[in-house]
């Protein structure tokens, strides 16, 4: 006997509803298998669980650049009371930005790419545009308004790439090793800031070497160097409650899988620094902590944009400065690097269902975030957490979408989480980060060791870019110099592991996006998939996948068909 949800899930997938999003049993060619409308709820539920801790990190990494906030001095002004209240509004207006752009982008990748994926301001990307861009509290190359018109101006950058393919292509065919070393280089880069002053403390306590042990209370700080310890390293307290209730306790619940086990320690911590007479206390007895307090107890409230809302600085088209923040400033890699993290892409030609689709969404989402204030968007590897609770189709990013939504208007509760409440999470992603570098092909010295400078050059100088450029120039030399002497000498000098080196070549699955390749062949239906509404081949014909070996896959990817995981019926 059907149960109820049994019905609904079976009316919804014969309904518009179940075709557009292909549900299992909606008769379209290519269902997705296994694909459940409250299944789909269910793991977008999942999803914005594993992601709402962005909601919070985000502001508080944006916040460090100042915003549009003006410090007269210069140095920071990491001293002056004026300047630091403007940027704790700021925060509160990136709360607000988070929240309602992770809504939208989500939302849209859902309902056009049909894919469960998520979508947010990026880790990695937001530390980028904050502290190597814009600069601490506006101590870099480029203002704040500069930077978000650099990244308005990608977004439609990248949404004509997207149209014509070559976006795609590009991030395809990079060689995987130095895809794979970015993730984990942004994943220590994540880490390190975690581990920093403004949120855990643990580090950053020397002047000399500029890292060592940090973490003392603030009476012990050096003269005019805030977060710099003269004496008694690690004996803050808010130190010990991060990296033990946000920490450790968080990694114990996802060592036995707990969904929204990150967002859970994150609570903790901020739970147990709310009460004002305590000495690991976010809203201390002064001007700047009555103002967090004040903001706090208004639980449910809509924050607007009073500062950061369409902050772009348009004139800064003509000086220059604005072209090196686009051209440093790149989501691609990142997008391809959490694609594969998360088992989203075709193992043969290194695309994805949609992929268009995804990119336009992924570049429009970019220029709207910029207006209203934020860093580049991209998809989320805890997308993947989703995924593994059933999501198959659009229906859990819009989910994702709905949820983001709803929490816009609990921006005091989320802009009252204290630094050394998310350290421990950025810790934590950091770690599910590198494990990119099992990707790398660590068996040839071409490989490893642009990937290895990638990777580590990221972290130390605080600068993606200067991580990426640097794999990329070594690789071109280690690479190209080998494969000249190949063919000068005819094959006869050829370093030893060459032949099992990754190759910068054409990737396979073609250059021309879908809509090219349906006009080319004069289908008027341009988005229509091959094999769409098209006859059914013959059983008898068809190459099937056993069921076993889908088993076998760690994450089914979401672009997984009925006619790709049974063969063609």
């Amino acid at each position: 006997m059907l149960t109820f949800v049994d019905k609904i899930n079976a009316q919804v997938a014969n309904s518009a509803v179940g075709r557009w999003f292909r549900l299992e049993g909606c008769g379209h060619p290519r269902e997705r298998v296994g694909s459940r409308f409250f299944t789909e709820i269910r793991a977008g539920i999942t999803t914005w669980a594993a992601m709402a801790y962005i909601i919070s990190v985000n502001a508080s990494i944006l916040s460090d650049s100042g915003g549009n906030c003006v410090c007269p001095t210069g140095d920071g002004c990491v001293t002056d009371d004026t300047y630091l209240l403007c940027v704790q509004e700021v925060r509160r207006d990136l709360i607000t930005t988070t929240a309602a752009v992770s809504a939208l982008a989500s939302f849209l990748m859902g309902f056009w790419a049909n894919l469960p994926v998520g979508l947010a301001p990026g880790l990695g990307l937001n530390a980028y545009f904050a502290y190597s861009i814009v600069g601490f509290h506006g101590t870099g190359k480029t203002t704040y308004g500069e930077a978000l018109a650099a990244v308005f101006l990608e977004g439609w950058i990248f949404f004509i790439l997207s149209i014509f393919g070559l976006r795609q292509w590009l991030a395809r065919a990079m060689p995987q090793s130095l895809v794979m070393a970015v993730g984990a280089g942004i994943g220590l880069f994540i880490a390190f800031i975690g581990l920093s002053s403004g949120n855990l403390g643990v580090i950053g306590g020397s002047t000399a070497t500029f890292v060592g042990l940090g973490g003392c209370k603030p009476e012990d700080f050096l003269p005019d160097l805030p977060f710099y310890c003269n004496s008694r390293v690690l004996q803050n307290p808010t130190v010990w409650l991060g990296i033990f209730a946000g920490g450790i306790f968080t990694t114990f619940l996802m060592l036995y899988r707990i969904r929204g086990a990150i967002l859970m320690g994150i609570f903790l911590v901020a739970i147990i620094s709310w009460p004002r007479n305590t000495a690991v206390t976010y809203f201390p007895h002064t001007p700047a902590g009555d103002d967090l307090f004040d903001f706090f107890k208004k639980v449910v409230s809509f924050h607007p944009l009073s500062r950061i809302g369409n902050a772009l600085d348009y004139s800064s088209y003509s000086t220059g400065r604005v072209w090196y923040a686009l051209i440093t400033v790149n989501t691609t890699g990142t997008l391809y690097s959490m694609a594969k993290f998360a088992g989203l892409r075709d193992p043969v030609t290194m695309d994805f269902e949609n992929s268009t689709i995804a990119y336009c969404v992924d570049a429009f989402s970019i220029s709207m975030g910029a207006l209203m204030g934020t860093s580049p968007v991209t998809a989320f590897v805890e997308s993947a957490t989703g995924i593994s609770e059933g999501g198959k189709t659009g229906i859990t990013a819009m989910v994702v979408g709905v949820m983001f939504f709803i929490s816009v208007f609990f921006a005091p509760i989320f802009a009252s989480i204290p630094g050394w409440a998310t350290g421990g999470a950025l810790v934590i992603v950091g770690c599910l980060m590198i494990r990119n570098v099992r990707e790398i092909n660590w068996d040839y010295v071409g490989d490893a060791v642009p990937a290895f400078l990638t990777l580590i050059i990221i972290p130390l100088t605080y600068n993606i870019a200067y991580g990426v450029i640097a794999g990329i120039i070594t690789y071109l030399l280690l690479n190209f110099v080998p494969y000249v002497i190949r063919k000068c000498t005819g094959d006869r000098i050829v370093p030893p592991g060459y032949e099992t080196g990754e190759k910068w070549k054409v990737p396979p699955g073609g250059f021309a996006p879908l809509w090219m390749r349906n006009l080319a062949r004069g289908e008027t239906r341009i988005w229509l998939e091959d094999g769409a509404d098209r006859p059914k081949e013959d059983p008898n014909n068809s190459h099937s996948i056993s069921m076993e070996s889908l088993n076998d896959k760690h994450v089914q990817e979401p672009g997984m068909m009925r006619s790709e995981s049974l063969g063609r019926q």
